[in-house]
């Protein structure tokens, strides 16, 4: 697959040429479906982890034991779930905003 990747403004800074393993068989496996397999991959790259590394610095977390990484993972992906079903598109505003007041998380769960 060749990506070709642009700066915010539109222009192009370089292109990538990425090569991926899939199990579907050739007919299974047709340009518009690896596509959309693709970009499926980094929609959560980029929504989720993402966000959990820029939001709440997680990669450099010092939590590495029993479940607790785990554990961490799901309450940061809850508090992402909650502010965008709220329609907060920025986890960092959102966790500002629900800071500010103690009620606030609870009235997004409509508690």
């Amino acid at each position: 697959m060749e990506r070709k990747v642009a700066d915010l403004k539109g222009h192009m800074v370089s292109t990538e040429t990425s090569f991926y393993v899939t199990s579907l068989t050739s007919a299974e496996a047709g340009a518009d479906r690896i596509a959309k397999i693709v970009r499926g991959h980094w929609e959560i790259e980029n929504g989720l982890h993402w966000v959990r590394d820029v939001t709440w610095d997680e990669d450099r977390s010092q939590v590495r034991t029993g479940s607790a990484p785990r554990s961490l993972a799901s309450f940061r992906n809850l508090a992402i779930a909650v502010l965008r079903h709220a329609g907060e598109t920025n986890a960092a505003r959102g966790l500002r905003w629900a800071s500010r007041e103690h009620a606030r998380p609870l009235a997004l769960l409509g508690m």
